[in-house]
């Protein structure tokens, strides 16, 4: 059981560009069943989180596409707005502290793994309380110079496993803590 953030980025470590747009991802390459391949990796979900710039994103983009909420599984959304929630979706609101909804999510997991969906400050404060485990990033072949940054934190990463995947190289990264410069004691 961990609590795993997989995501995608650009060769420059944003998430999105600076409006929030991730149509750069879109257009990519991508083998559905080829190394690291979300198929899989969601089959071993039992709850997600995200922040709410990330659940209006997909709600948005469920709105244009006509599709319907992607996730069987509980899914907390972390926010300190009213917003609402798709119907027949499992969409739990919390706010305040990672901290706060992370009993919740791991016992909605069971055995199973939690996703930090995003976004990068998200996943950064499960990284500052010690509770994120993994980092999956598939990096694409596009450089945007500014928006939504991968991780805003400064970690300390151990190399897993690299592959490529269509047109992204992707990575599995263990979170062994702060850098070892910013460690106390």
């Amino acid at each position: 059981m961990s609590t795993v953030y997989y995501t995608a980025t650009t060769l420059d470590g944003f998430l999105a560009d600076p409006d929030d747009s991730l149509a750069w991802l879109l257009r990519q390459e991508l083998d559905e069943s080829g190394p690291q391949n979300y198929g899989a990796f969601i089959e071993r979900i039992g709850a997600l989180v995200m922040g709410s710039t990330t659940y209006e994103w997909v709600l948005a983009h469920l709105a244009e596409t006509g599709e319907a909420w992607y996730y069987a599984q509980p899914t907390w959304v972390l926010t300190s707005r009213e917003l609402a929630a798709p119907d027949g979706a499992d969409v739990r609101f919390a706010k305040g502290d990672v901290t706060g909804v992370y009993d919740d999510l791991r016992a909605a997991a069971g055995e199973r793994d939690v996703w930090v969906v995003g976004g990068g400050d998200l996943a950064g404060q499960f990284a500052d309380a010690g509770l994120l485990d993994d980092v999956i990033v598939s990096i694409a072949p596009v450089v945007l110079g500014a928006g939504r940054p991968l991780l805003p934190r400064r970690l300390d990463l151990s190399l897993v496993e690299t592959a490529r995947n269509g047109a992204f190289v992707t990575a599995r990264y263990r979170v062994a803590g702060p850098l070892a410069e910013d460690r106390t004691g």
